[in-house]
């Protein structure tokens, strides 16, 4: 019989179900710290935005699993959970209609002034000119992220017959066809849509990326919805692009889930209080497949939806973080604007009995939103939702690569383009040995990594770096491979800081380069 402890107003049939199965549940609100204390014996943590910090898993010394009745985990302390030895779980894709709905609604209320229109006329107003509004019919809607959410949004906005712009980092072409919309850039969403809408994590990459950049190529009086994450918007550059372009902000989330003065009061059109997976079917679907899922876990011994999954005994957990750092730099060798149509793989020695242990961080590598410690499973499906083929090759072990990977990355469909990286370990650290037909690179990928590749000529190395430091930035380490009998060459050039986005273009017209990028690990 397990302890469950469920700190929250979760759906009661959570409770029903495991309690049928001989758990003993305890459901309760009061707050989080106070119940561990006197719940000291739990097992299991059922919860929804509840904070599981390391003060609350110490606290229970038999706990064994926490489960996000959700998505989102990130007021949950992973890694710590980790060290020890606590799983946890989400609940994927519960809300995601839920949300969808809630996109819809907010268009709909702001594009006919429902809210507005509805609190002067009961004032006794009749503010009919005022309110004049517009159809969503015929209108371009642009959607950033296409999981669960943003492909529930899409077709929820069927029958509105609207333009569908989308950007998704490995969304393929195919599969955009098949839903009716177009894969573009980031720049012609927020440029050409009449609505915008965020599907899209909140990441180191990703933070403050709706910026003042994105903001002023909006049409005036365009819609930007965000039911995602707070942190995406940079509030300061909307406040100030807003005043120009009049801009209708619809918002549904904030740095914290609390009671208090909001700082987007004053530019947001429309706000709700984080209402997008408050829906009874939402909140009932979540609390079932959080019961089902713990029942799975100790029943059955399945951790499909484990999102911090550890190593199998005998793997560096590097040989892992290497898988990432490799698929990051295809991507970005292959152009974060282009989408992978396939994946293939070989791992040699030993590595080829961990393969299906390195498809989440390569999938990681692909897509920030894939979250590293997900596992084969996970990678699949996310692959799968999105029309990507994965391909794992037999290794051909008589090349005597030792304890190596190749990761190959393919796009388009009737011109191919392709990207090959090969890596090891080498004195516990990463180390890319191979990019394309340009071998013996022998780079530690830490730091700010400046990749140019060019038609091979003297005195080309010498210009960029004439050029970086005229800009004051220095080159740290420079690797400058072969490519045997071809006429192209690459340079990597390790700098003391990255080089600004402005100056990779002029480095392009400078040696006529036919990639220019950052490679920042």
């Amino acid at each position: 019989m397990k302890n469950v402890l469920i700190p929250t107003k979760l759906e009661g049939i959570a409770k029903d179900i495991l309690t049928a199965k001989g758990y003993r549940v305890t459901q309760d609100s009061k707050p989080l710290e106070e119940l561990v204390k006197a719940f000291p014996e739990t097992e299991v943590l059922i919860v929804r935005s509840e904070k599981v910090t390391p003060q609350i898993i110490d606290s229970l010394p038999g706990l064994r699993l926490v489960v996000r009745a959700g998505a989102g985990y990130d007021t949950i302390d992973t890694k710590y959970a980790r060290r020890r030895n606590v799983d946890v779980m989400n609940t994927p894709g519960a809300n995601a209609n839920a949300v969808a709905e809630e996109v819809v609604a907010m268009m709909l209320a702001s594009a006919r002034h429902v809210v507005q229109g509805d609190v002067t006329t009961r004032e006794g107003k009749w503010e009919k000119n005022k309110f004049m509004g517009t159809e969503l019919t015929g209108k371009t809607m642009g959607i950033l992220g296409m999981g669960n959410i943003g492909r529930l949004v899409a077709k929820r906005l069927e029958g509105f017959e609207m333009k569908l712009l989308v950007y998704d980092p490995i969304m393929s072409a195919d599969l955009a066809e098949k839903i009716g919309a177009e894969i573009t850039s980031i720049e012609d969403i927020f440029a050409k849509s009449d609505f915008v809408s965020l599907h899209i994590p909140q990441t180191n990459e990703t933070k403050g990326m709706v910026n003042k950049k994105l903001l002023g190529l909006m049409k005036p009086g365009a819609c930007l919805i965000n039911c995602a994450r707070a942190g995406i918007i940079n509030e300061n550059d909307m406040r100030e692009i807003r005043k120009e372009k009049k801009i209708i902000f619809c918002n549904d989330v904030y740095p914290k889930d609390e009671a208090g003065p909001k700082t987007v009061a004053d530019i947001a059109d429309l706000m709700l209080p984080h209402l997008g997976a408050s829906t009874v079917e939402a909140n009932t679907t979540a609390a079932k497949r959080a019961a089902e899922q713990t029942i799975s876990y100790f029943e059955k011994g399945i951790t499909t939806f484990v999102v911090n999954k550890g190593v199998p005994d005998g793997l560096n957990e590097k040989y892992q973080e290497l898988a990432f750092a490799l698929t990051r730099l295809a991507r970005c060798y292959l152009g974060t604007g282009s989408a992978p149509h396939q994946v293939e793989t070989s791992f040699y020695g030993d590595l080829d009995k961990y393969a299906k242990w390195m498809q989440g961080p390569i999938v990681a590598g692909i897509a920030p939103e894939f979250d590293l410690y997900l596992d084969a499973s996970d990678a699949e499906a996310f692959l799968k939702d999105r029309g990507i083929v994965f391909v794992n090759r037999q290794p051909d072990d008589s090349k005597k690569y030792g304890e190596a990977m190749t990761i190959d990355l393919f796009e388009g469909t009737t011109t191919i383009k392709k990207v090959s990286v090969r890596g090891t370990i080498a004195e516990n650290n990463l180390m890319i040995s191979r990019v394309n037909d340009f071998d013996k690179l022998y780079l530690e990928p830490n730091g700010n990594n400046l990749f140019i590749e060019y038609k091979d000529e003297p005195g080309v190395i010498g210009k960029i770096a004439s050029l970086l430091g005229k800009n004051k930035i220095n080159i740290v380490d420079l690797r400058a491979p072969q490519n045997i009998g071809g006429d192209r060459a690459l340079a990597v050039m390790k700098t003391n800081v990255p080089v600004p986005e402005e100056m990779l273009k002029e480095i392009k017209e400078l040696v006529k380069a036919g990639v220019v990028f950052n490679f920042i690990y």
